[in-house]
């Protein structure tokens, strides 16, 4: 059984995908969010399987709730279902982590299969943002490569790296990556080994020396 939290601010949209999902033999809808935030709680619960997620919803959008969840919950695949698949759209998912990216003219078959998809580590994308994302491979000038690592932190370690320099404590860095303080301590210690230094000042230190913060 495919676990699958619903992400999407439209009532009618959310209540009716988890309809069409649940009339699905293999399928079980775990959750409903409305917005980033409440998704992000709802997978730190529940962790699902996978994460059908809007892109456009209140206060934390689509991409950061993206971004944290597959930081945090790498087991937990994201399919994005959006109105919109414009360059930049599509990028910032694809930056954040989803697996996968349709629109919402997708049929309900399409949607099922994308599900099982990425549920099984497989990538799916619809026809029109495929051909996009191919065309921006293929023309190194629309190509914006993430920046390399640096001394091997994940993404996830270089975001508490960075608001460490800004001076945010634990509980507010927590906050801001809507994570547990207990999260953020242990990203802090893999850090700390990763640039071989023994405390938080000198952390910051060597980030600020990178130009971080």
């Amino acid at each position: 059984m495919i676990t699958v939290v619903v992400a999407d601010d439209q009532t009618t949209v959310r209540e009716g995908l988890t309809t069409v999902l649940s009339l699905l033999p293999d399928i079980e809808v775990v959750g409903e969010a409305r917005d980033g935030a409440a998704v992000i709680d709802i997978v730190e619960r529940v962790h699902p399987q996978v994460v059908l997620m809007d892109l456009r919803m209140p206060g934390v959008d689509g991409v950061a709730a993206t971004k944290a969840i597959t930081a945090d919950h790498p087991d937990t695949a994201v399919l994005v279902l959006t109105t919109y698949a414009d360059d930049e759209s599509i990028a910032g998912a694809l930056r954040a982590g989803a697996r996968g990216y349709l629109t919402k003219d997708a049929g309900r078959r399409e949607i099922a299969a994308a599900v099982r998809a990425v549920a099984s580590g497989h990538s799916t994308f619809a026809a029109e943002v495929g051909n996009r994302i191919v065309s921006a491979l293929s023309n190194p000038a629309l190509s914006n490569p993430a920046p390399p690592p640096v001394s091997g932190l994940s993404a996830r370690e270089l975001d508490v790296l960075t608001l460490m320099a800004k001076g945010l404590n634990n509980s507010e860095i927590a906050e801001r990556l809507f994570v547990g303080v207990s999260t953020v301590k242990s990203h802090i210690n893999s850090i700390f080994a990763k640039l071989q230094v023994r405390d938080r000042a000198q952390a910051i230190a060597h980030a600020h020396g990178l130009g971080i913060g």
